[in-house]
């Protein structure tokens, strides 16, 4: 019998746990900023200087209208400056490497020096409507999704241009860079502004042969946006659309963690410190929430 209690215990165990990681990880209130941000959409993490850059479209995403800004934010949630950078238009996607800040910004790819705390540099995008996400590889080189175009770019031995154009991108949104392949986060394709007949899903593209593939079975999940690893092999992703967070598998399997409000937009995972920090477009705000394991 007591063999038997014994297998039962352990089977019991065993179902508990594929329950836990059926349903995601928990996630818990940390803090929440003030809605004091206008239209944030992405927030990325200065290891160097423990700071949090924050860009502030501040108008219609796709006007050149100079009112676009970046914060930088404290790891407890409270302002150090408002207006850090500003004269940029409508600044998205975000990435660094060494001390530069790459930040996506319509048709340009503006790069800040975190040195001197300016603008160093802006590589214009040719044909570019709407650059969204910015990732980087090991190698230094910048990816730079252009959602209205199916087009990511690349930045490399200081020559900025197209990299893909493919139909198969389906709107591009978020980018994360992992080993040999870019994780895509893709919209849907789009059927009247915005709105999708189809939701997006992730997909995988070979930095070495570009060549596409759709994680799990393609099933759609939703007009993904940020796209960031939970370091386990799994995903961390933010549906824009419904106001999201979900947690998905390389099966392509979905768990919603959070349910926000519309607008959470292109977040961040601080793995050292078990937090996830997402902006919210919509709102004004920043919010934290920590990875209980």
């Amino acid at each position: 019998m007591k063999t038997v209690s014994s297998i039962l215990t352990l089977l019991f165990c065993l179902v508990l746990t594929s329950i836990s990681y059926a349903a995601g990880p928990i996630l818990l209130p940390a803090w929440q900023t003030d809605s004091v941000f206008e239209q944030p959409e992405s927030v990325v993490l200065d290891k160097k200087r423990n700071i949090l850059y924050v860009s502030n479209v501040n108008g219609n995403p796709n006007d050149v209208d100079g009112n676009g800004y970046i914060s930088q934010l404290g790891l407890d949630g409270k302002i150090i400056a408002q207006q850090w950078i500003d004269g940029l238009n409508g600044p998205k996607g975000m990435a660094i490497v060494g001390d530069v800040l790459y930040v996506a910004d319509i048709n340009e790819l503006v790069a800040i020096d975190l040195a001197s705390n300016k603008i160093s540099q802006r590589y214009l995008a040719k044909d570019a409507k709407f650059l969204n996400d910015v990732a980087a590889d090991q190698a230094g080189n910048v990816y730079v999704s252009d959602m209205l175009t199916n087009t990511i770019y690349r930045l490399g031995n200081n020559t900025f241009g197209s990299w893909i154009n493919d139909q198969q991108l389906e709107f591009p949104n978020g980018l994360l860079v992992e080993g040999d392949n870019l994780i895509l986060g893709s919209w849907g394709v789009m059927t009247d502004g915005f709105a999708t007949t189809i939701p997006g899903h992730l997909k995988t593209i070979s930095i070495a042969t570009k060549a596409i593939n759709s994680l799990g079975d393609a099933t759609p999940i939703g007009n993904l946006d940020g796209v960031e690893s939970d370091g386990e092999g799994n995903y961390f992703v933010t549906d824009w659309m419904v106001g999201k967070l979900l947690h998905i598998t390389p099966a392509g399997i979905s768990t919603t963690l959070l349910s926000l409000t519309q607008g959470s937009a292109d977040h961040t995972v601080l793995a050292d410190q078990n937090l996830v920090i997402i902006p919210m477009m919509l709102s004004g705000n920043v919010i934290a929430y920590e990875i209980k394991k």
